[in-house]
This record gives C-alpha cells, sequence and structure tokens, in this order.
C-alpha cells in the first residue's frame, strides 16, 4: 500500500469517525434532553398526585402523635402502588426543619425504610432544595444529587399545603439515575453501532470510487516526478499517460509543460549561476578594495602620545557607502572625517571613494574645514547626474593645543566627553550636504578638547539600527552606552557601541552601514 493510499484511509477513516460521533453526540443529546423531560412530567406528576391527595392539616397531628391511623395507611399503601408500579427508587413525604428532616410517610417496603417521625440530616444541597420548594411558584426541575448511602439520584419536590394555603410538608421521589444511565447507554450503543455500519459501507464506497479517480493518477504523476531528474540526464521525456477527463489531466499535461521549460530554466540558471559567482568575486574584491582605503593599522600612529584614536565600519551590504578617514595635514594638524553616503552597494561605494579622495585632496592644501566642504562641493556638483549626495563632519585637531576646528554639511551631531564628565551631544550647526546645491556656503566653529577629553562621531547607521519590533536603537541608548565604558579606551569604546548596537538588531536585517570613529586627547607632556 503506497503513502498516499495510507494516508487517504487515515481521511477517511478519521472522517467516518467524524461522522459518527458528531451524529451520536447529536442522537444521544436529542434522545437525553427527551427522556430527562419525560422523567421531569413523570416525576412531578407523582409528585403533585400525591400533594393534592394528602391531607396537610393532618401533618402537623402526626408530628405530634407519632402514631398512625387508617388514614395513614391508606396513604402509605397509595404511595407503595405507585413505587412498585413504577421506575420511582423511592416515595416519601417529609417534613424540612433547620438542622433535618422528619419523615412522615416512606412507601419503601424493604428494611431500613424510614418510620414516621424519623429524623434525618440533609444530603448534599438538600436543604437549600427543600426550603425552595416550600412556595407556590417552585420550579418544577430535577435535582441530581449523589450520597454515600443512596448514590446517584435525581430528586423530584412537590409541596403540600394545609387548608390555609400554607405549605406544610414536601412529596418527593427519587429516581435511580443508575437506572436511567444505562438506558440511555444501552440506546447510543444501538445507534452508535446503526451509523457505524451505514458510514462503513458509504466510506468503503467512496474510498474505491477515490482511489480509481485520484489515487492512482497521483502515483503516476509521482512516478514520473521521481523519474525526472534520471529523465534530464538520459535526455527522455516523462510521459504519465493519465486520461481521466478531469483536472488530473489537465495536471499531466501541465507537467509534461513544465518538464520542457525546467530544461530550459536549468540551462538558464547555469549561466546565472556562474555570473553571480563572477559577480560575487568581484563584490569581494571591491569590498577588499573599500576596506583598503580606509585607515585599517591600529594604533595609527603609535609614535604620537599625545592623542589615541580608533575606527570601524561594517557595511550593510558587500560594500557601503560610509566612511571615515583621519590623516596628518602637516606636523600639529591631524584631519578628522566622518562621512555618509546617500544610497547603498556599488555606487554608493564608488561615491565614496570619489568624495573621501577629493576631501583628503583638498584638506592636504592646509585650507579651513569651511572651505574644504565649499570646494569638495562645488567639484561634486560639477558633474553629478546621478543626484547623489554625502553628509561629512570633517574636523582639524591643533594637536599641541587640542583645538578642534570643524564644520558640518548635513551631518550627525558629534558626541564629546570632557575630561572629568560624561559623553554629550554636541547640536553644531548644519549646513547642506555635499552634492546637494552648488554654491553652498558652511560654517565653522571650535572644540576645545582638554587632556582626558574624547570626541565620537558616527553614521546614522548608529541610532537609526532597527530591531525586530521597529524599535530605533536611537540616541539616548547611544549616550548611555558611551558612558558605560567613557573611561575606556577608544578601541575598546568603539567595539563597545558595536557589541550594543548589533545585540539590540538580533536578526533583523540592517539596511545601512554602521561606522564610529573615537578621538582621545591625551595633551603634550
Amino acid at each position: 500500500m503506497s503513502k498516499i493510499q495510507r494516508k487517504m484511509l487515515r481521511g477517511v477513516f478519521a472522517m467516518a469517525m467524524l461522522i459518527l460521533v458528531l451524529t451520536a453526540l447529536n442522537v444521544g443529546i436529542h434522545y437525553y434532553r427527551e427522556k430527562m423531560s419525560s422523567y421531569t412530567k413523570l416525576a412531578f406528576g407523582y409528585t403533585k398526585a400525591a400533594a393534592q391527595y394528602i391531607d396537610g392539616d393532618r401533618i402537623e397531628k402526626y408530628l405530634e402523635s407519632l402514631e398512625e391511623d387508617d388514614y395513614y395507611r391508606g396513604i402509605q399503601n397509595f404511595l407503595r402502588s405507585f413505587q412498585s408500579n413504577t421506575e420511582i427508587r423511592y416515595f416519601y413525604v417529609y417534613v424540612p426543619r433547620e438542622d433535618y428532616l422528619i419523615y412522615i410517610w416512606d412507601a419503601d417496603t424493604y428494611e431500613g425504610a424510614c418510620p414516621l417521625g424519623y429524623k434525618e440530616e440533609y444530603m448534599a444541597n438538600g436543604k437549600e432544595m427543600s426550603f425552595s420548594v416550600l412556595r407556590p411558584d417552585a420550579p418544577e426541575k430535577l435535582l441530581v444529587t449523589k450520597d454515600d448511602t443512596y448514590g446517584l439520584l435525581a430528586i423530584a419536590s412537590s409541596p403540600i399545603f394545609n387548608s390555609k394555603g400554607e405549605p406544610v410538608a414536601i412529596a418527593a421521589v427519587d429516581l435511580s439515575m443508575p437506572g436511567i444511565i444505562h438506558t440511555f447507554v444501552i440506546y447510543i450503543l444501538v445507534i452508535v453501532l446503526s451509523i457505524f455500519i451505514v458510514v462503513a459501507v458509504g466510506m468503503s464506497l467512496f474510498y474505491l470510487f477515490i482511489k480509481g479517480g485520484i489515487i492512482t493518477p497521483v502515483k503516476k504523476l509521482g512516478t514520473a516526478a521521481k523519474n525526472m531528474t534520471a529523465n534530464m540526464a538520459s535526455g527522455e521525456h516523462i510521459n504519465p499517460d493519465i486520461h481521466t477527463g478531469d483536472e488530473l489531466e489537465e495536471l499531466s499535461d501541465c507537467f509534461v509543460s513544465m518538464e520542457n521549460e525546467l530544461r530550459e530554466y536549468i540551462k538558464e540558471n547555469s549561466r546565472i549561476l556562474s555570473e553571480k559567482e563572477r559577480i560575487g568575486t568581484e563584490l569581494k574584491v571591491a569590498t577588499q578594495i573599500q576596506a583598503d582605503m580606509l585607515p585599517q593599522v591600529f594604533p595609527a600612529f603609535p609614535e604620537r602620545k599625545e592623542f589615541d584614536i580608533y575606527a570601524s565600519m561594517t557595511p550593510a551590504k558587500e560594500v557601503g557607502g560610509d566612511f571615515y578617514d583621519f590623516f596628518f595635514v602637516d606636523d600639529d594638524h591631524l584631519a578628522l572625517v566622518m562621512a555618509d553616503v546617500s544610497g547603498k552597494g556599488v555606487p554608493a561605494a564608488l561615491f565614496m571613494m570619489m568624495a573621501k579622495s577629493q576631501l583628503q585632496t583638498y584638506a592636504l592644501t592646509r585650507v579651513s574645514p569651511q572651505k574644504v566642504l565649499e570646494t569638495v562641493n562645488s567639484k561634486i556638483c560639477e558633474n553629478n547626474k546621478e543626484n547623489m549626495f554625502v553628509t561629512v563632519w570633517f574636523g582639524i585637531l591643533e594637536i599641541s593645543t587640542g583645538k578642534i576646528t570643524a564644520a558640518n554639511a548635513g551631518h550627525e551631531f558629534p558626541i564629546i566627553k570632557s575630561p572629568d564628565g560624561d559623553f554629550k551631544i554636541l547640536e553644531d550647526k548644519h549646513g547642506f550636504p555635499l552634492g546637494g546645491l552648488d554654491g553652498m556656503k558652511y560654517k565653522e566653529y571650535e572644540i576645545q578638547l582638554e587632556p582626558g577629553s574624547k570626541l565620537f562621531v558616527y553614521t546614522d547607521g548608529v541610532p537609526e539600527a532597527t530591531n525586530s519590533s521597529e524599535e530605533l536603537f536611537g540616541m539616548e541608548r547611544t549616550e548611555t552606552t558611551l558612558n558605560a565604558v567613557k573611561d575606556q579606551t577608544p578601541e575598546e569604546i568603539i567595539r563597545s557601541v558595536g557589541r550594543a548596537v548589533f545585540s539590540f538588531t538580533g536578526d533583523a536585517d540592517q539596511f545601512d552601514d554602521v561606522t564610529m570613529l573615537c578621538l582621545e586627547y591625551k595633551g603634550i607632556k
């Protein structure tokens, strides 16, 4: 037997069982409700007949004297005739008291019947049920209760009134629930067996129909699919040979067409894979070239004790548009660059290399940061057909004094730490990004670093790093992370921030490069 046949059989069996269970439940619930309704009417018919037949004015007399007379024995025989000829388990009359009930009549003829005046404690919920019955509008509802002595019983009760219309006693019958349940179970078993036979025959015929019309054709399609790989190698074509006149035959025809298309796809895919491998190799080379353009050796200037510097760049793709740079303009001036090119991938990387080269070229002419940004902006705008731009923070550190002269072309705010303080954001003046508009002017400002001060510059990939909940890392977390490691070296600071960012984002895809630079000014010793 094939797997699909076993699954089909399990499905047919499950469907049959579902139909069987649902039908049996529906019939069973309906039968149970009807049967309980019938028992309710029957039991309350007995109790109301007894309540109407019994003279309520005699109840108090019997309670006081506890003596039987002819009327008492007549009622006893009346109740016993009902109990012996019906499904009633117990038929009795009692008077409820606060802590117990007092029997007046008990139709039971067996040893252990309760005599006149016998007192008994209430069964579970018996007290509440008894006093709820002692009113003219008491609902006619069977009370099902379980007692260690009498077992599971369904109790029907009706009040007995005296000539003044006052309830003085209760006529009650107990129906044996095990007997009712036994009748119900027998009925359900007969129904289940009947339904099972009908469902079994119907499902067998259904399975035979499904086997011939679906399973066999599907097996042919499965065999053809298994042999497809071998057919591709040998050049043979598949032919499931299905003629059912329905959708399966159409599927067989589609399968043959799919095989032909797959052969063409494999050829095209082989060509694409070769091309992709070539592009991948070129991207690796481009990644390495880009990395080589950035300062990668640390410590960068081990002979210079006046400062310590460290930087890193993690691209969102194989190659990125962010870049950092630092280089000596002369022996006492260190240029610092942090930039972010619009876009990602190879175009951004090419634009980045051009912008980096021009920034360094004009910085080495020893002009001010303001002039460097204005000149580079003009050069980029001369031939910027792709309308790309780059945000730049550019500063020149005068090593002998700790003074930084800087200009900002639309880049993120730098973050400064004083020698004995925390990292704080410096909201400097922003100009327009380079390449955005020709003829732009930029403003310079100064930052005075004291020995022990630190500078942290970065791209928007840090605060805009996003986790799976679409939550940003943000500037507040950036400051908090920096201040948690504020006394460490620039390298340790950069690595700590990087770990915090990537731990925050987790497995969420990132669409921006993460680039950072940290400088500690130690002063001249």
